[in-house]
């Protein structure tokens, strides 16, 4: 079977799924609303017209807020911008009002549609209630073919501005057009992605671009796209048996919570055939407690970034190899190079590069930041790493989350993935402190199973598998890890915990402290 030509814009990828198959849902709320790409169609074509009759021009920068239910309207709010020639700027609802109006401004947004359960920012443009959009209706200026007056968008033309989690510092705006989001979308039917699921279950936030790649795969993938709004452990596992999901989408910490609360071994999971983690590593134990939890998946690793995407490897769990991140996918490549970019060979640790088999992106308005991260179709990942004689990425941390402790370098990963072999650590992060002898040393904080677990008990279990140095200082045991809205642990904040959780000061000096 063939399809149609090969889509240009992403209203494009709407247009031919809607034309195919009108009656199909391409997204559903758990327990809310659902979403055929028909009414997609209809309802996203008089949004456009509505935004246009609004003033909205083509390359204006539209701001979207939605609630984490709002998962359908967020869809044809998203869709209506882009068919009207504008750029959509996807928000989370997490984010508090002065950084949502900082995006808004750093982009110079000309409008914001907003969820009409949310208030938009003041001073930030126009406001616009989703609601308003769509009673303006077909009569308005839109035609039956999802075309609005005005100049549509070009594949070349800019479609998003997603902004970063600022986890490592100042959140960035990174603009991808048209042609860098619809690259490898498919419009044969018998070529479309996770055909071996009637749904595709995620919980993933609008606003992240996880959040995005999901809102592809309504797009473009076969399967349903499914989502409860908001994680939470009991829920995610019900909608897998109640629904018989065949392909799942996690974070790490996601994955934590479910394999913690023991709810595989309480649901039916036999349906999930391919369990995907996606926005940071999985830990080797992790990964091994996954496998096991889930015996007829595929557990698949996706590494990638905002910047990068499209490029990513993809790696199959292989106890073989527990750690590693894959091979570059789908047309990427990837190098591991010293400072001035000379690829390195297999085993040297050096910094991670992907490139993109299509349009890059870029930073949006930061000429320097997008000089230093994105070269010659190449996209620096912010990693540290190395490859195999084989290929195979492996990662020892993030740039700026490498510690210098005297004379040695050290890699928290590493430190992080051996907690988690610790039966009684939930969660666990580490980063580093300042030391008035050794400049920053290591410090870790855990999340127990249960009550109980003492900083003695960690540190005895590491003596077994570290090296001296990689042995952290300093020990927090916390009910939570902070994290964004990624599900990434906030380190900075980490810092801030540990140090309000010190001891006060003693009058002998000890080597070591404590802080439980």
């Amino acid at each position: 079977m063939t399809g149609g030509p090969v889509p240009r814009t992403v209203p494009d990828l709407l247009r031919s799924r809607a034309a195919e198959q009108p009656d199909r849902v391409a997204i559903e709320v758990a327990g809310g609303d659902a979403l055929t790409f028909a009414d997609w169609l209809r309802r996203s074509t008089a949004a456009a017209a509505a935004l246009r009759a609004e003033g909205v021009r083509h390359g204006d920068r539209v701001g979207l807020l939605f609630g984490h239910r709002a998962w359908t309207d967020f869809a044809v709010a998203y869709l209506a911008v882009q068919q009207a020639g504008a750029v959509a700027v996807p928000l989370s609802e997490r984010l508090a009002p002065p950084e949502i109006a900082a995006m808004l401004a750093h982009c110079g947004a000309a409008a914001v549609v907003h969820d009409d359960r949310l208030t938009a920012p003041e001073g930030v443009g126009r406001t616009i209630p989703a609601s308003a959009l769509e009673a303006y209706g077909p009569a308005g200026g839109a035609d039956g073919l999802g075309e609005t007056h005005g100049p549509g968008p070009r594949s070349r033309d800019l479609a998003q501005i997603l902004y970063t989690s600022g986890t490592t510092g100042r959140p960035k705006g990174v603009g991808a057009g048209h042609a860098n989001l619809v690259y490898g979308c498919e419009t044969r039917p018998n070529r479309r992605r996770f055909r071996h699921s009637e749904h595709l279950l995620h919980a993933f936030p609008i606003g992240t671009n996880a959040g995005q790649t999901m809102l592809m795969n309504a797009l473009d993938a076969h399967p349903t796209v499914l989502t409860p709004g908001q994680f939470t452990p009991g829920r995610f596992a019900r909608l897998i048996e109640s629904y018989r999901v065949g392909t799942v989408f996690v974070v790490p910490t996601m994955a934590v919570e479910l394999l913690n609360a023991g709810l595989h071994e309480r649901h039916d999971m036999s349906s999930v055939v391919l369990l995907g983690s996606a926005a940071a590593a999985l830990p080797p134990a992790l990964s091994a407690r996954l496998a096991a939890a889930f015996p007829n998946a595929t557990l698949t690793n996706y590494y990638t970034s905002t910047e990068a995407a499209p490029a990513q490897t993809v790696m199959v769990y292989d106890p073989a190899r527990p750690a590693a991140l894959g091979r570059p996918a789908f047309g990427s490549a990837l190098r591991v190079t010293d400072r001035e970019g000379t690829p390195l060979p297999p085993g040297e640790v050096g910094h991670v590069w992907l490139r993109s088999p299509t349009a890059t992106r870029s930073y949006y308005g930061e000429e320097r930041a997008t000089a230093e991260t994105f070269r010659d179709g190449w996209v620096r990942m912010g990693d540290v790493g190395y490859l195999d004689e084989d290929g195979y990425l492996f990662l020892t941390d993030r740039e700026s989350d490498v510690v210098k402790s005297g004379a040695f370098k050290v890699s928290t990963l590493h430190v992080e993935a051996v907690l988690y072999e610790h039966p009684q650590i939930r969660e666990a992060a580490v980063f580093g402190v300042p030391h008035p002898a050794l400049g920053t040393v290591l410090a870790a904080a855990v999340v127990p199973v249960r009550p109980g677990l003492t900083a003695g008990d960690i540190r005895g279990f590491l003596l077994e598998r570290l090296a001296r140095h990689e042995i952290p200082e300093r020990m927090l045991i916390t009910d939570a890890l902070p994290k964004n809205q990624t599900g990434k642990v906030v380190k900075g904040e980490l810092r801030g915990l540990l140090d309000a959780s010190a001891p006060a000061p003693q009058t002998e000096p000890t080597p070591r402290t404590e802080d439980v």
